[in-house]
């Protein structure tokens, strides 16, 4: 790399360490912590920041506490009061079954002085499985991993699973009743629908079994007879808004997507560069809006509209990956890998893109990093863009270029980050 092709690229590197930072545990949970109530204080959880959160809330209330949160493999951080189980993401398992179990357990028989402190982050959905007695975690399990392939976004995706499970659309947060519940979110979903992050177990869910069926057909998902005949006959419903049971639920939104487009937009302008953000909830198939956003950073290359150079495109959300090739998919990967083949080498252009997760689709990679000398670069070690985006093989031709972005476990989940740097012409 040139120097200035370095320095672009430790840009972009430290405008997704700010999107991150504002987004730790650490930060934005002691801000938001309930106080201490005259009964028990009980802590549950699930997601991929949830055993961070735990930890941190562990070290900064000032009561008594107990309690268990189950986060994905790898994720989990030591606590003293707090159980942390690790269980598998994004296609649940046995240990993700038992922890539902154990976390409705905890919360039985609990009075109204007592209070449930709920720690929610992206991933709880498959992290907390507890399917009705119709559905073997096999058939949860086939479910997932088809609605996964399918090309549906988070929020059909979510709508299912609320429907045919014992813990997510409301249900935990009824469970708890009396008791007082405080639920911290931290945000992954586009437009931070709290039904749709983690399934929504304590909030209540506006839509109903015959959307879950909507989204099921339309996405032709596999499901038995007995539970097609209880979405039916609406056997399955979930915990409607203004339900007496969740009247003590109070829910908090504590980071969310578009706090870490900030938190990236403010260390650009300490840079001395500006910021254009477009969207904390942006979706469509990856490959598309690649296309889309080259588009805008070439009239912003071209004409200085609507932003003028040097500076920044920032955008967040959830994009989708149609999987029909052979490789892992991942949708940033493929944002990317599309963006790069439409500016055919544009010059003073690069970007990033990165799930805030550390994860991104079937690979244990964030996400990557390009240049406007990526695709030149990889044609000339015999490797053709447009084949391993057909191919949904965009982990495998960065890690090959050596443009991968690698940072294991972040223990925080605000979904996606995208930047494009646009260089003075």
């Amino acid at each position: 790399m040139t120097s200035s092709m370095t320095a672009n690229a430790q840009l972009l590197h430290s405008l997704f360490e700010a999107a991150l930072d504002v987004a730790q545990p650490q930060r934005c949970v002691p801000k938001f912590m309930p106080a201490p109530t005259s009964g028990k204080t009980i802590v549950i959880g699930a997601g991929k920041a949830s055993a961070a959160m735990a930890q941190a809330l562990e070290q900064n209330f000032k009561g008594d506490l107990s309690g268990l949160v189950v986060t994905r493999y790898g994720y989990a951080v030591p606590c003293e009061r707090i159980k942390i189980v690790e269980a598998a993401h994004p296609v649940p398992d046995e240990n993700g079954l038992q922890a539902a179990k154990d976390t409705l357990a905890l919360i039985s028989n609990l009075s109204e002085d007592d209070q449930v402190i709920v720690l929610i982050s992206g991933g709880g959905s498959a992290l907390m499985p507890l399917p009705f007695d119709e559905i073997s975690l096999a058939e949860k399990q086939a479910i997932n991993g088809a609605l996964l392939r399918s090309g549906a976004n988070i929020i059909e995706m979510n709508i299912v699973r609320r429907h045919l499970s014992q813990i997510k659309g409301g249900r935990l947060g009824a469970a708890c009743y009396p008791a007082k519940v405080t639920s911290l979110i931290i945000s992954d979903v586009p437009g931070d629908d709290l039904p749709s992050i983690a399934s929504g177990p304590t909030v209540g869910d506006p839509t109903t079994c015959e959307d879950a069926l909507r989204v099921i057909d339309k996405y032709q998902i596999e499901i038995s007879d007995a539970v097609r005949q209880k979405l039916e006959a609406g056997e399955y419903e979930s915990i409607k808004p203004g339900d007496p049971k969740l009247e003590r639920c109070d829910t908090k939104l504590i980071a969310t997507p578009q706090m870490a487009l900030e938190a990236a937009a403010k260390r650009a302008k300490e840079l001395g560069i500006n910021s254009l953000i477009l969207g904390d909830s942006i979706e469509g198939e990856a490959k598309e809006v690649g296309k889309v956003m080259a588009g805008i950073a070439r009239q912003v290359n071209t004409f200085q509209q609507p932003i003028k150079p040097p500076c920044l495109l920032l955008s967040g959300g959830e994009t989708t990956v149609t999987i029909k090739g052979d490789g892992v998919g991942g949708r940033n990967v493929e944002f990317l890998l599309s963006l790069a083949i439409e500016l055919q080498g544009k010059a003073g252009i690069s970007a990033i893109a990165c799930d805030t997760d550390g994860v991104d689709g079937g690979a244990e990679i964030a996400g990557a990093i390009i240049t406007e000398h990526t695709v030149q670069d990889a044609f000339n070690k015999g490797m053709k863009a447009v084949d391993y985006l057909a191919n949904n093989d965009a982990h495998t031709y960065f890690q090959k270029i050596g443009q991968s972005v690698i940072t294991g476990p972040t223990l925080t989940n605000v979904n996606d980050f995208r930047a494009i740097f646009i260089d003075t012409p």
